[in-house]
């Protein structure tokens, strides 16, 4: 299988919705779940350092949006993540955090930070094979984060 890491265009929002949408359904094990609202993608475009990466395979596959932020200290937020099902288990979610990990050492942000559902085994135990650890305990899910080390 060949596809390729990205940075995300305008053209790729509606494919990113729909993937939103089916992990939200995945997740959730609902099909009555709400997608991004217009203008919910504009932060990831505004020509700051936040980012969506995707996975392309003929169409998106997969994407990964993430938050920079520069508070008490500078961290990176792996905010939405997902892989369509067909395409799962085949490197391409390694593929997008090795992208948001090498983005990071580019604008030296080390320290990187996500939420996982405690349900959802699978992506913690990928997360956890990742380098990432349980950090915080916040209800339904974990906060789970990794120190990357310098270039």
């Amino acid at each position: 299988m060949k596809y390729r890491i990205r940075q995300s265009v305008m053209a790729d929002e509606k494919r990113i919705r729909e993937l939103y949408t089916e992990m939200l359904q995945t997740v959730y094990r609902t099909e009555n779940v709400e997608t991004y609202k217009d203008g919910d993608l504009d932060r990831f475009r505004a020509g700051d350092e936040n980012r969506i990466f995707v996975a392309e395979d003929r169409t998106v596959v997969g994407f990964l949006s993430l938050e920079v932020h520069h508070e008490n200290e500078d961290y990176i937020y792996l905010d939405d993540f997902v892989v369509t099902a067909e395409y799962r288990n085949k490197g391409i979610g390694s593929a997008l955090l090795n992208a948001a990990e090498s983005y990071a050492r580019e604008i030296n942000t080390l320290k990187l930070c996500l939420h996982v559902e405690k349900t959802n085994l699978s992506a913690m135990h990928f997360y956890e094979n990742s380098g990432y650890a349980i950090y915080r305990d916040d209800g339904h899910r974990f906060l789970m984060n990794k120190e990357l080390l310098s270039k």
